[in-house]
């Protein structure tokens, strides 16, 4: 009798545990840092090294349009969280502890962390946080309970200062190996619960080495394909060797990625994991001259002279190479393997989809910018894939080496930006027939009826949403 007691509690607690499986999968989100789309072996940029980002679209899902809606780490991180615009909350530049070291997310903010906490979930988050550095920004405010990282943009590579188990202490190591390390313990240790694991490296943002000998070795003497060989004045030795380092990082992220996914293998936990890898913006290296994000850097010889707001060697913008990410999910039994999607999502998109994916109710009036894009899985005949809005509104304000205020309005045929701080800037992209945007058509506009309509149609749409979302921005002049 008692060994049938047992035995029934046995079955019981594994039906349980099924079920709970099935109804919280585990959440494992994976975020670069500086890591172009383009960076990536299933992008078809021949010198990307990647097989287990490779893996995990082969596994799952690439999508080919995702973007970050401001190019540059913290207003995208805050906005990854909270599905609103950086301008929303007060944070539209990277975080400059010196300089704004009161500056933070504020605290009272809700994210979709917070809710995972009340649905029982456990959550950590491993590596970079860049979303304010006084204890009343720390990340276990806003519902990870679990942190051991650096609570600043950046570390050091080798031997970094780390938060651990609330205390700072030098680490010894390479900093996406030890971060790594931790991630492996961290899943081990929560293995029969549901999890939400967030892991920031920091990788491959500048500098990138040292890396392992063997992330380095098919890099060292690479004779790397420029993507704009012919623009004027190309550094081309300066970009090379940086061409070689950045891409031996982004090596080096994989490598641990791959170490990650034998850990779900090794401990049955594939299945029931969400694994999804993304990156806070995307990067140039070279492309259109330039090198680095949305506050981008001339990579010439002699670059332009400067503007007013604008040093000389700066070049912020809103390129698509700063503003689109790699995006892969795998979902084992949810999304069907090796599949592809165009539509666009952007990272406003999270809060809702992964509340989503972990059968999470939002509260109401929440006044989310971003859309669930689950039944983006089901194929292009369901409602919500037919009538999927493939526009986006973008923003970015520069405030520490150049001073902007850039607004965007992007759709798949035009991209339209304006700097209300600096009008000579303004810019229209026929991305249809340049998806590389190497023409500015702005200029054309006084005799040319097609681009004036553009221009005054996506100029409506930027203003509309700015006035939407209260974007303070929104009270200087209007612009011609």
């Amino acid at each position: 009798m008692i060994k049938n007691i047992i035995l029934t509690m046995i079955l019981c607690s594994s039906f349980s545990t099924k079920l709970l499986a099935d109804d919280k999968p585990n959440i494992l989100f994976i975020y670069t840092d500086d890591q172009a789309a383009w960076a990536t072996g299933t992008s078809g940029y021949p010198h990307a090294i990647t097989p287990n980002m490779d893996r995990i679209a082969k596994e799952g899902v690439r999508f080919t349009n995702a973007f970050t809606t401001t190019p540059v780490c913290s207003p995208s991180r805050a906005s990854l969280l909270t599905s609103k615009h950086g301008s929303e909350l007060n944070i539209t530049d990277w975080i400059h502890p010196r300089v704004e070291p009161a500056l933070g997310l504020a605290p009272e903010t809700l994210t979709w962390t917070k809710l995972f906490v009340k649905a029982g979930y456990k959550t950590g988050l491993i590596g970079k946080w860049h979303l304010g550095t006084e204890d009343k920004y720390h990340p276990s405010v806003f519902g990870y309970q679990y942190f051991m990282g650096f609570r600043e943009g950046g570390s050091r590579l080798k031997d970094p200062p780390l938060e651990v188990n609330g205390k700072i202490q030098n680490v010894p190591g390479l900093l996406t190996n030890i971060l790594t390390d931790d991630a492996i313990k961290y899943i081990k240790r929560n293995k029969n619960k549901p999890f939400l694991l967030s892991l920031h490296y920091r990788a491959p943002h500048a500098p990138w080495l040292p890396v392992p000998d063997e992330d380095w070795a098919p890099y060292k003497n690479l004779k790397p394909e420029l993507p704009n060989p012919d623009y004027p004045k190309l550094d081309k030795k300066k970009l090379v060797r940086k061409t070689r380092e950045y891409l031996a990082s982004v090596k080096s992220v994989d490598s641990n990625l791959g170490r990650i996914l034998k850990t779900l293998d090794d401990e049955n936990l594939t299945k029931n994991t969400v694994v999804i890898f993304t990156s806070d913006h995307g990067y140039n290296m070279g492309h259109n001259g330039i090198w680095h994000k949305g506050n981008g850097h001339w990579i010439l010889t002699n670059p332009p002279p400067a503007q007013p707001n604008i040093p000389k060697g700066q070049r912020p913008n809103m390129y698509d190479n700063s503003l689109r990410v790699p995006l892969l999910i795998r979902w084992p039994n949810k999304i069907e393997s090796d599949s592809l999607i165009s539509k666009t999502v952007t990272n406003l998109d999270w809060s809702p989809t992964l509340c989503a994916m972990a059968n999470i109710s939002l509260p109401d009036n929440l006044n989310l910018r971003g859309r669930n894009f689950l039944p983006l899985f089901q194929g292009d005949n369901n409602k919500v894939n037919q009538k999927w809005e493939n526009n986006f509104f973008a923003q970015y304000s520069t405030h520490h080496q150049s001073k902007t205020d850039m607004r965007v309005y992007r759709t798949p045929e035009w991209k339209l930006i304006l700097d209300f701080l600096n009008p000579g800037r303004n810019e229209l992209f026929n991305l249809a027939n340049d998806p590389n945007e190497n023409h500015n058509l702005y200029s054309s506009r006084k005799t040319n009826k097609e681009i004036a309509s553009v221009i005054q149609s996506l100029t409506k749409k930027i203003q509309e949403e700015m006035n939407r979302i209260h974007d303070p921005v929104s009270e200087l002049p209007v612009l011609e």
